[in-house]
């Protein structure tokens, strides 16, 4: 077998693997929670993405593996982990959290998306071998890190649609269960001009 097609074969299998154990064990637990804690989880997990600095570790890469792929895959894991700390640390003022949970999110999809287009550009695929201890990177973190960002993206669309359902519902109340007609709100000119003739 290449390692092209070792390397692809263990690519596909980490994202089937991390899914089955995230939809059994993992995402039953998330949607249970509050969006705001369930995305704290998730924000604990992507804060480990200091790691990715290891791409510019000097003498660990071998010589096939060009920096156009290394350089940026390692900036961009720093960017995302280090808003997903920002995230955990502003969790007690919720407007900033989110704010940050957006970011580590955004950057980290986009981190993770170009990283793939440029190993495919670059044929990192067909030096694989060359990448040291960073080889598990793509095929046992990478996985579970885009699992997390789509998870994410979808708590955070639910914590939104029931932050809607919650302020619906209590201007609902505020009202006494029902928004005013439009014939109370605005006089209707056609009654008044009547009215004066």
């Amino acid at each position: 077998m290449t390692p092209t097609l070792i390397f692809n074969i263990q690519l596909v299998l980490g994202y089937i693997a991390w899914l089955l154990w995230f939809s059994a064990y993992l995402w039953p637990r998330l949607r249970a929670m509050e969006a705001a804690d369930a995305n704290r989880a998730i924000a604990s997990l992507h804060s480990f993405r200091f790691f990715g600095l290891i791409f510019i570790f000097p003498g660990l890469l071998g010589p096939a593996v060009p920096s156009s792929f290394a350089g940026p895959a390692a900036w961009g894991d720093l960017a995302a982990g280090i808003l997903a700390m920002l995230a955990l640390v502003s969790f007690e003022r919720l407007p900033l959290f989110w704010l940050f949970v957006a970011g580590f999110n955004l950057i980290g999809v986009a981190d993770l998306s170009m990283n793939y287009y440029h190993a495919v550009r670059v044929g990192l695929p067909e030096v694989s071998g060359q990448l040291g201890l960073t080889y598990l990177i793509p095929v046992l973190y990478v996985p579970i890190l885009m699992i997390t960002h789509v998870a994410a993206f979808v708590l955070m669309a639910r914590g939104a649609a029931k932050a809607r359902r919650l302020h619906h519902g209590r201007l609902m109340s505020a009202m006494g269960g029902k928004l005013p007609s439009a014939s109370r709100r605005l006089p209707d000119p056609l009654h008044h001009q009547s009215g004066n003739g």
